[in-house]
């Protein structure tokens, strides 16, 4: 992710023009309900958010597949890199490097949130 990485709302109608494939899990920021602002030209969900960048406070902290520890892990965050989040629950924060990937879960309890 470049740092201070800008990313403009989509102007206009948003239309999918055709069948779109489904990214592999890890790779793109997008769920069912919701994906990164980046992506709303390209995908059709219920929600984009606009990501707020946060800082690892106590890494290392690996990027999962699934909110559960024991999840495969798509990447590694070292104290001090950005993450931008997308969604953040009582424990975990989902999100992403950047609009192109890798995404996943981090523990909440890697950032000062």
């Amino acid at each position: 992710m470049s740092e201070g990485a800008q990313y403009p709302i989509p102007q206009g109608q948003l239309a999918l023009i055709g069948p779109v494939a489904r990214p592999e899990p890890g790779t793109l920021p997008i769920r069912g309900d919701v994906a990164h602002i980046a992506l709303a030209s390209r995908y059709l969900v219920p929600h984009y958010v606009v990501p707020q960048v946060i800082e690892v406070a106590r890494g290392p902290a690996p990027i999962l597949l699934a909110m559960d520890e024991a999840s495969e892990a798509v990447a590694e965050l070292g104290t001090g890199e950005a993450f931008e989040a997308l969604d953040i629950t009582r424990n975990w924060v989902w999100g992403t490097c950047g609009s192109e990937g890798p995404s996943g879960y981090v523990a909440r309890s890697a950032f000062d949130i």
